[in-house]
């Protein structure tokens, strides 16, 4: 891994503070630069101080002090965060309803000139019927109106078709936009691999299948030291890690499984069909995998270079409900993470 220049982002102190330390750092992120307590901007500041993202802590930077929340929000939708993409989301579906109505207004007013039209074509008719010696002259101005009637018809008609082109195609933009926006919230922007929500939906749907969540295995693992190595050579670098890691478990796990990236330094993966024994030998073939792949370069002599991960396993027969599997790998890390001699742990083994 070749050194960088200092990122501009607030590190965390060394074993990563816990949740509530990260909430207190972040709102005094918000009172510092008086930005609204809203739970789209504790996200956004959460992607750039516990999230470790670089790029995003900079443009927050460049906006100043007391930023307004406009320009807060056109960077989330940068960084693809799940608040803001919701935000965008209904921020197009109101566009849509608006163009609806306008489509709406204008249809009523094509009918009023036809209805026009219509009264100008009945008038005409008795007039013509009811009067035998009409001079040629009265009928012909009649034609005449009748005629500029039908002309403004005709160019409402026009207009109409024109916008209502246009209205498509702006319809369909928002649609595509809001697909990728939908996408997105579910993706994590430096992998590409799913994100908690993601995962949360897949075992949701793991417990509501008829024949229950029992046969499969859920691995916590997190990157240790990743924090460091970061703030060491650089967000840059450590996203590469990141990617290559990815890849990695993405090449590990067959067409059934599942894997996601679900913090900046932390993955989840699903395995179907595995009893303990199997999930175990899975876990360690991972873990020796990732140190024999993902190996960079340091000028530290007393620093092998390798990238090491610690991992949690539990069993879905183990737990009644998704939050509890999650809970039980969780248990199953933390005892991984706090024991380097043996970095792979099972829930209750």
């Amino acid at each position: 891994m070749q050194n960088a220049s200092a990122n501009a982002l607030v590190p965390r102190e060394a074993g990563r503070p816990g949740p509530i330390a990260d909430i207190q750092k972040i709102a005094q992120h918000l009172m510092r630069l008086n930005v609204a307590a809203l739970p789209r901007n504790y996200e956004l500041f959460h992607e750039a101080i516990v999230g470790l993202n670089a790029g995003l802590a900079q443009d927050i930077a460049a906006l100043g002090p007391q930023p307004q929340q406009a320009m807060l929000d056109e960077l989330g939708l940068k960084y693809r965060l799940v608040g803001h993409c919701g935000l965008a989301g209904d921020t197009s579906r109101n566009e849509a309803s608006r163009m609806l109505r306008e489509v709406a207004d204008r249809l009523a007013e094509g009918l009023r000139h036809k209805d026009a039209f219509a009264r100008a074509c009945g008038t005409i008719l008795k007039s013509v019927s009811g009067n035998d010696n009409q001079s040629l002259a009265a009928f012909l101005s009649e034609i005449d109106y009748l005629s500029a009637s039908l002309a403004t018809v005709l160019s409402a008609e026009t207009e109409i078709a024109a916008k209502l082109q246009d209205d498509i195609k702006r319809l369909e933009t928002l649609e595509r936009g809001i697909s990728a926006m939908q996408l997105a919230a579910v993706a994590d922007r430096i992998t590409g691999l799913p994100n908690r929500i993601a995962l949360n939906r897949v075992m949701a749907d793991l417990y509501e299948r008829e024949e229950g969540a029992a046969g499969s295995a859920l691995f916590m693992i997190n990157i240790d030291n990743f924090t460091d190595l970061n703030e060491r050579y650089g967000t840059p670098a450590g996203n590469k890690l990141l990617k290559k890691l990815a890849g990695l478990f993405q090449k590990s796990i067959k067409k059934n499984d599942f894997v996601a990236r679900t913090e900046a330094d932390e993955f989840a993966l699903l395995f179907a069909n595995v009893g303990m024994q199997d999930a175990m030998a899975i876990a360690e073939r991972l873990r020796a995998s990732v140190e024999d792949n993902l190996v960079f370069a340091t000028s530290d002599r007393g620093d092998s270079g390798r990238l090491t991960i610690s991992v949690g396993v539990a069993l879905s027969a183990d737990a009644s409900t998704p939050g509890q599997l999650q809970a039980n790998a969780r248990v199953a890390l933390l005892a991984a993470r706090s024991n380097p001699r043996q970095p792979v742990q099972a829930f209750g083994r």
